[in-house]
């Protein structure tokens, strides 16, 4: 946990940094374990497009006119994050993803708890809050 520390001395509590900044740190992650084999760089575009893309639609959603929209936007960033947490398991038990990197299938997990919660509350008619 010290190297995660190192990485990122302060954690965003807001959604959208918090989900930028897990993009950039599984980038990092990527491009570590693409250099250990060609298996491992076959499957590091999809690791790096899912946060990229989880991130974009959490942005997107942001300025959605209506709850469906901004539903689905959410949702397909939900729908990310598994995918890259799915992906960062297998990198793991490959061996090709570094020690330093596995607390990264944990913050996924984090980050998609707090997806759903505010899918979750959003779609029960709960205003988003902005801060």
């Amino acid at each position: 946990m010290s190297n995660r520390k190192a990485l990122r001395p302060e954690r965003p509590y807001e959604i959208r940094e918090s989900l930028a900044s897990f993009a950039e740190l599984v980038l990092r992650a990527a491009q570590k374990a693409q250099a250990k084999s060609p298996l491992a760089a076959a499957l590091c575009p999809n690791l790096v497009r899912a946060p990229v893309s989880a991130a974009a639609n959490a942005e997107e959603a942001d300025d959605t006119g209506s709850t469906r929209d901004f539903l689905a936007k959410e949702r397909i960033a939900l729908r990310e994050i598994k995918e890259t947490r799915l992906r960062l398991r297998v990198l793991k038990a490959g061996g090709y993803l570094d020690a330093d990197d596995h607390w990264l299938i944990d913050e996924a997990l984090e980050l998609t708890k707090i997806l759903a919660t505010i899918i979750r509350n959003r779609a029960r008619g709960k205003p988003r809050s902005r801060t």
